[in-house]
């Protein structure tokens, strides 16, 4: 873990340039939402940024807290315009969670039991449990525990999902807290930018979860098991590299909590509250020092953008 004195003495830039050439990282951990695209399309300046990026020779691991598996990131940021050749990979929340559900070797996992109520998505695309062995429950008095992977449905034992609201989940989930089964929240995200709103992401019902006393494992950012992963497919330590991201609770505290340098965006998730009102434009540094304050996670580097 990075020294307090270490966290506090952020810098701002105008573009990446500096940061990749003064420094000189050897891996990059990028958020993909937020950072490099809106879910809609490429960030303006993110997919040339990446090639210059890579001209310094930097490896590049798209880290993100999404429910979807490692290959369907891929294919999402290729839909995209990006180079996916850039990458040696991603390594995602779902991605993260299918493995561990699959092998079964962690303790924690391997006494989850096989029947769960599966909180997934509907409009978005249901997640496949394929491979998995596992049994979905619509009846809480028949689940052993509970998977998120989404906020709009509740998935049945046919294969086929329910729509519901938030607040039809969160009933449901009162009553799993009640029977004291374990979470598996496959998307520790709380929210995510959509375009230019922000959409409800499984972390905020993985949060109330642990209101209502449940117990949850956190399957990626800020916990420092994606972080870890990250370093071991690019081969490098903590020193060696540097994350890059829009959220404070999630990618920049855990690049804390992992001694990883980090670059905070402010043109994501936060840019409302920091006074961003378009792309590019810079928040001011007392306002970002306020919200790293709030949070208490503090990036290495503070840019508007993932621009070169």
């Amino acid at each position: 873990m990075l020294q307090s004195s270490e966290l506090q003495l952020f810098q701002t830039f105008n573009g990446l340039q500096h940061i990749a050439k003064t420094h000189q990282f050897k891996a990059w951990f990028l958020d993909q939402f937020g950072v490099l695209h809106d879910g809609k399309q490429p960030y303006p300046g993110a997919i040339s940024s990446l090639q210059k990026l890579a001209t310094t020779g930097a490896k590049m691991v798209i880290i993100s807290n999404s429910s979807r598996r490692a290959s369907t990131t891929m294919e999402k940021m290729e839909s995209l315009g990006f180079d996916t050749s850039l990458f040696l990979g991603a390594i995602t929340s779902g991605e993260l969670t299918h493995q561990y559900l699959q092998r079964r070797d962690d303790d924690w996992f391997a006494a989850l039991g096989k029947s769960c109520i599966h909180v997934t998505w509907k409009g978005r695309g249901a997640i496949s449990l394929e491979g998995l062995g596992l049994q979905v429950v619509d009846k809480v008095e028949e689940a052993e525990f509970v998977l998120a992977h989404g906020t709009e449905a509740l998935g049945l034992s046919s294969g086929t999902s329910c729509p519901m609201t938030l607040e039809e989940l969160e009933k449901v989930l009162e009553r799993c807290a009640a029977k004291q089964i374990p979470m598996v929240v496959a998307n520790p995200d709380f929210v995510t930018v959509e375009a230019r709103d922000l959409r409800v992401m499984p972390g905020t019902l993985a949060a109330k979860y642990e209101k209502l006393g449940g117990e949850v494992k956190w399957m990626g950012k800020p916990d420092k098991i994606i972080y870890k992963s990250a370093m071991e497919l690019a081969g490098v330590d903590a020193f060696d590299s540097i994350a890059v991201g829009d959220s404070l609770h999630h990618d920049i505290k855990g690049a804390n909590a992992a001694g990883i340098r980090s670059v905070f965006i402010t043109g994501g998730i936060h840019a409302t509250e920091l006074g961003v009102d378009r792309f590019g434009e810079e928040a001011a540094l007392s306002s970002v020092q306020a919200l790293a304050s709030k949070y208490d996670a503090y990036p290495s580097f503070v840019l508007p953008s993932f621009t070169w």
